[in-house]
């Protein structure tokens, strides 16, 4: 095949439209958790349940980052090779993106909507706080440095992608 076939330039033009929205979409999703957090009540959650949607749906897009660059690889003819150090440093850092994402990120962005969820629903405590909040705001710290460990990684990669040492 080679990198100046039509194949080759049809699946990193994938890779590319996946990296946007994959990555795109879910790169400011601190912004919306500073929002979801200022309209507390059913305006917070209705944030808070569209940035998940939003997260969920990207993620499949994310999913074909890994796909297509695997491909435009194998579509390279020799000319990108799996041992290229920009190459498997950028799958490794995508793995431990991935396990972030999976195994910290996601399981405490759940919480805190199914948090926010039981506060909307139920009725206000009379004798203090919420317990809710206390899970809101443990949650929100791990989601907080995940998230910016996540934006990190993902410019890291970028940075292996253009300049390929």
């Amino acid at each position: 095949m080679g990198v100046n076939t039509g194949p080759y330039k049809l699946v990193a033009v994938l890779h590319i439209l996946c990296a946007i929205v994959g990555f795109g979409a879910v790169f400011l999703n601190g912004v919306y958790g500073a929002q979801a957090k200022a309209r507390r009540g059913p305006e917070g959650l209705a944030v808070a349940e569209a940035n998940w949607l939003v997260s969920k749906v990207a993620e499949y897009f994310i999913y074909g980052v890994l796909v297509s660059g695997v491909l435009l690889v194998l579509l390279s003819d020799g000319v990108i090779e799996f041992g290229d150090t920009w190459v498997w440093l950028s799958i490794l850092l995508y793995v431990v993106a991935m396990g972030l994402s999976h195994g910290l990120l996601q399981p405490n962005v759940r919480r805190i909507v199914d948090a926010m969820r039981e506060m909307v629903a139920g009725p206000a405590p009379s004798g203090g706080p919420p317990p809710q909040l206390a899970v809101m705001a443990q949650s929100g710290r791990v989601v907080g440095a995940v998230g910016a460990a996540l934006n990190v990684l993902m410019i890291l990669v970028l940075f292996l992608m253009v300049w390929r040492p």
